[in-house]
């Protein structure tokens, strides 16, 4: 399997009853979409954050920036029983390196824009920034800029759709993604044809 990291960016229906977020995510990784956000509580606090971007240094982001990009992307891939999350898999340093290597400067500008707005919806429903606030502060902000994915209205809606679609990108062309995620063993000898012979019908 290849893992060039292009930039295709699409969204995906809500997922079915008893269909877990990772399941839809995993079923889209060939599109490189993610699945619609689920909660999640039991998240880094602060200093976890700060404690995994540290080994990193960003090259467009601010250090605040790119560990507030460090959590959102965990949130929206955390870890889990069977695989690592986006932190361990680096997706904030691998969108901190395509948006220093971009021409794009309006692509450069959506992200800090973003992020500040994220800050701003927090500062709103909780009096204080991203990063200053509590595990389930922050599941709430990210639930609620998700909240309307399929038609969103807001600026802030509609930077979660890049944000979701960059993590999810990162998530599936990293080598966790690959192999730890969705188990991608390469390529193997099939010892019969598993598919449609078309030449008996």
């Amino acid at each position: 399997m290849s893992t060039n990291r292009d930039n295709p960016n699409a969204s995906i229906p809500e997922p079915a009853s008893g269909v877990t977020r990772r399941d839809l995510i995993k079923a889209a990784a060939g599109a490189l979409a993610a699945a619609p956000l689920l909660g999640r509580t039991a998240i880094a606090e602060s200093s976890q954050t700060a404690k995994a971007a540290s080994g990193y240094t960003p090259l467009f982001f601010t250090r605040d920036e790119f560990a507030m990009v460090d959590e959102l992307t965990e949130l929206i891939i955390p870890s889990d029983d069977h695989s690592p999350g986006a932190r361990e898999a680096q997706a904030a340093a691998y969108i901190d390196k395509r948006l220093a290597e971009t021409w794009e400067k309006p692509r450069q500008q959506t992200w800090r824009s973003g992020l500040e707005m994220i800050d701003g919806v927090c500062r709103e429903m909780h009096g204080k920034r991203f990063l200053e606030s509590s595990p389930d502060q922050r599941v709430a902000v990210v639930a609620r800029i998700s909240q309307n994915e399929m038609n969103p209205q807001k600026p802030e809606e509609r930077f979660f759709k890049e944000l979701k679609g960059r993590t999810a990108h990162a998530y599936y062309t990293s080598s966790i993604g690959i192999h730890k995620e969705m188990e991608y063993k390469g390529n193997v000898y099939l010892r019969e044809f598993a598919g449609t012979d078309v030449s008996k019908k």
